[in-house]
């Protein structure tokens, strides 16, 4: 997701990520410059993706995701190329939605869509028009309240067996969640420095894994 704040302690934010696993492992994307940039580090992505693959069996094909602030495309990219069937991504800046476009045209990811928008006016638009996905990507700017904004629509937008991924700067899975998560089942969660990471389910479903 594109925002403007210092990157997280370690140095700078990447100017290229690399595609974890399936048909184009170790691919480059690159990290557009100007704005800030904070992609999902490597580990974090392999473990996230190593907790989806079990809870859908390995059965990548058939899924539709959207990836809400897209920024790099490393999330929505990297479940492309372990057989999503469709994958949108939705992003506001603009250098950032070209890279996203470049990047899958020159991967020939057909089933890569990508949208200039804002999410939240996206994913509204997205559940006016009875669209359902399988998995949402959630890795919104820090500090801005956007988990609480925008979880509720995501609500809208999961197929029965769906699930969510955010991204956040404070764990979700406390002592004392925030009260906005009383709708939602914490599936997996766990850190990597500054980054609290989750898989989230509704509690009014089935699971993913029924």
């Amino acid at each position: 997701m594109i925002q403007t704040r210092r990157p997280p302690a370690g140095g700078a934010a990447p100017q290229r990520v690399r595609i974890i696993g399936g048909q184009w492992k170790r691919s480059m994307l690159p990290v557009p410059a100007g704005q800030g940039l904070r992609p999902t580090p490597d580990r974090v992505r392999e473990t996230v993706f190593n907790w989806i693959n079990h809870l859908v069996e390995a059965r990548w094909r058939g899924l539709r995701c959207l990836d809400l602030f897209a920024g790099s495309g490393a999330l929505g990219f990297e479940a492309a190329s372990r057989g999503a069937a469709q994958v949108l991504m939705v992003e506001h800046h603009a250098p950032a939605v070209r890279h996203l476009q470049a990047a899958a045209a020159r991967l020939g990811a057909s089933q890569v869509e990508v949208r200039r928008a804002d999410a939240r006016i996206a994913a509204r638009e997205l559940a006016r028009q009875g669209e359902r996905f399988d998995l949402v990507f959630l890795d919104p700017p820090y500090h801005q309240d956007w988990l609480e904004k925008m979880l509720p629509e995501c609500a809208e937008l999961l197929a029965c067996e769906g699930l969510v991924y955010a991204e956040s700067e404070q764990p979700l899975d406390g002592e004392s969640p925030p009260a906005w998560m009383e709708g939602w089942d914490i599936v997996r969660a766990d850190r990597a420095g500054m980054v609290f990471y989750h898989l989230l389910q509704r509690k009014s479903g089935p699971g993913i894994r029924a």
